[in-house]
């Protein structure tokens, strides 16, 4: 057993919370906008198409990135950050040279070979796990069905597949374990848009159990997770974060915790769905639809949102819009406009719009986007201030430098708390500003 003095770390102790197994407690006051801890990833992977704009060892976004001579593929800041990095790099350097455009392992596939690597190379107790280790990780391993477990082992032949040169493999009933832990425990960075950079493991971030009225937020510096308050918090507080989207109704919402995570919700929001109604707003017509009517159509809501999360593997930017714009007029008859399914496809539609480079069809979906959006989801949403930007961005890009600027200073007030005023996203936003 560690002492008590490593089960604590600046303020915060790592203990046993009621129902929920281990967590992380406040032992001292956290205002608004504080940093309660930062963790360094204890391994991470550049999502492959960032490369060439970020750099594959500390995610710095800049120009003039230097490759790797050997497989071309890789991207570094300079010298230093290449070396530091090589002893990731080197389990896919060769591989990906001898695959070439056949190379194409999961992120959660890179992922576990870095821990096996990292395992290797550094048994001891890292920086990452001052607070919580790696193998400590729950696997939830007695509650995979069929389908999760046949995913893994096709995980595992896919480690087998393009990682045999530089790893030592645990048996395979160890590595479903490792798959099981990092798929609960692994988590994906974004930039400040919300688009996906990559994936990373943070253990002691990992410790904080789940809310739907977290009191702290989860940003990220390159590959160094940062914890900030978005509460006042108190000594004795348990410390909460979400996993999860928290735009959906509480079945939902419990839904994917239930899926992902394997447990339900118990928070204040959950127990009392308070803001479902809202969420679920109806159209106030004359004759309201019926309890049948609204039933069926979040049916189809749900069975819409999996059927466009599937499609964008596979159908043309005009065959996605056409999903969005057909189920927004058909929900449109029973949802208003702030009603979570309408915004979720409308969100859609706006991803859609931006890839095609319609900046007036990106807008229009963003302006109807914004209010129901800051309704919906807790203050200091990087869901809200991330619309904020995008929204600010068109703006600029359409001329309307008033409504711009507006825009951007909402997004840079609510990311002063979430990511600290001297995150160099800021700094870049305000450049921006100025530019203009």
């Amino acid at each position: 057993m560690r002492s008590e003095a490593a089960q604590q770390l600046g303020g915060l102790e790592r203990f046993a919370s009621a129902g929920k197994g281990r967590g992380l407690r406040a032992r001292r006051r956290f205002a608004v906008g504080e940093l309660l801890f930062s963790c360094p990833a204890y391994v991470a992977v550049l999502t492959v198409s960032e490369r060439g704009g970020h750099c594959d060892g500390c995610f710095a976004r800049k120009e003039g990135l230097s490759k790797c001579g050997r497989c071309k593929q890789a991207f570094y800041c300079n010298v230093e950050c290449q070396k530091e990095d090589w002893p990731m790099h080197k389990l896919e350097c060769a591989s990906m040279c001898t695959f070439g455009q056949n190379w194409n392992p999961s992120e959660t596939v890179r992922l576990t070979a870095r821990i096996l690597a990292k395992q290797k190379t550094h048994p001891e107790r890292t920086q990452s796990e001052r607070l919580f280790a790696v193998k400590e990780f729950e696997s939830h391993l007695d509650k995979l069905d069929n389908e999760k477990r046949e995913l893994i082992q096709n995980d595992i032949a896919a480690l087998h597949h393009f990682y045999s040169k530089h790893l030592d493999y645990p048996d395979n009933a160890a590595l479903v374990v490792l798959f099981a832990q990092v798929n609960c425990n692994g988590f994906t960075i974004e930039d400040e848009e919300l688009s996906h950079l990559g994936s990373a493991i943070f253990p002691d971030v990992a410790l904080m159990n789940h809310s739907c009225c977290p009191n702290v937020i989860v940003t990220y510096k390159g590959t160094l997770a940062e914890v900030r308050a978005v509460r006042e918090i108190e000594p004795g507080d348990e410390i909460f974060s979400s996993y999860i989207d928290l735009l959906y109704p509480t079945e939902d919402r419990n839904d994917r915790l239930r899926d992902s995570y394997f447990f339900s919700c118990d928070c204040r929001e959950c127990t009392t769905k308070e803001k479902d109604k809202e969420k679920l707003e109806i159209c106030k017509l004359n004759d309201p639809p019926s309890a049948e009517t609204v039933k069926d159509m979040i049916k189809y809501a749900r069975n819409v949102i999996e059927e466009f999360r599937r499609a964008k593997h596979y159908k043309s930017p005009s065959e996605l819009l056409e999903i969005c714009e057909l189920s927004l007029d058909k929900m449109g008859a029973v949802f208003e406009d702030s009603n979570v399914y309408m915004l979720h496809m409308m969100y859609q539609a706006m991803g859609v719009c931006l890839y095609v480079q319609d900046w007036e069809g990106a807008l229009c979906y963003g302006q109807k986007i914004i209010r129901p959006y800051s309704k919906h989801y807790p203050s200091y949403s990087l869901n809200v201030a991330s619309m904020w930007l995008k929204l600010g961005r068109l703006y600029m890009a359409l001329k309307n430098r008033t409504a711009g600027v507006k825009a951007l200073k909402r997004a840079i007030a609510i990311m002063e708390v979430a990511h600290g005023k001297d995150h160099p996203y800021i700094s870049e936003i305000k450049k921006e500003l100025e530019d203009h």
